[in-house]
């Protein structure tokens, strides 16, 4: 008897991809790069001491709930803004703690004091508004925040200005390759 079943076709091979061949960079774009001269380097992180370091940390993987405010899903003139008030009800369940109301504020959720109010990378945030504030700043700890009034041909003047120092801005509207 004559098998039934078709025999099984092997398959086709598929060619290799070629990878396409790099092309060599204009020689006019190596030489203006050399010949600009090379700016100082803003620092992503703040130079922080090794404990400073530890409680950055700390505070990062820190458990702090939302504080919502009490019958704030109620009105919206009181959950649209996010602010936080003590409830003083008599009755008040989330006063008295009851687990299924939102957590109260308390001091045992606070960061650390040696790095309060720092920025997650170590810097010390410092309003500017003009070139000339930016030269206070110590570009190791303090970083500038362009303020938000500031129009935005100020803002990049700010901006070209904190990168010739060397000043990291926490806020830039133009990131340069250099930085990210």
């Amino acid at each position: 008897m004559p098998d039934d079943e078709p025999a099984a076709k092997p398959e086709p091979k598929r060619p290799a991809r070629k990878k396409p061949a790099a092309r060599p960079a204009p020689a006019a774009a190596e030489e203006t790069k050399a010949a600009a001269p090379e700016e100082p380097r803003a620092p992503k992180r703040a130079t922080l001491s090794g404990e400073r370091r530890r409680l950055l940390a700390l505070r990062r993987v820190q458990r702090r709930p939302v504080f919502g405010r009490q019958a704030a899903n109620r009105y919206w003139r009181i959950g649209r803004d996010g602010t936080w008030r003590r409830p003083r009800g008599l009755q008040s369940k989330q006063r008295r703690h009851y687990g299924y109301r939102a957590e109260l504020v308390s001091i045992g959720y606070r960061s650390p004091a040696a790095v309060r109010g720092l920025a997650p990378n170590g810097f010390r945030p410092v309003v500017v508004q003009t070139t000339r504030e930016l030269d206070a700043l110590d570009p190791a700890r303090e970083a500038a925040v362009i303020g938000r009034t500031v129009g935005t041909r100020r803002r990049l003047t700010l901006e070209d200005a904190a990168r010739q120092k060397g000043i990291h801005v926490l806020n830039p509207i133009v990131t340069s390759e250099r930085e990210t």
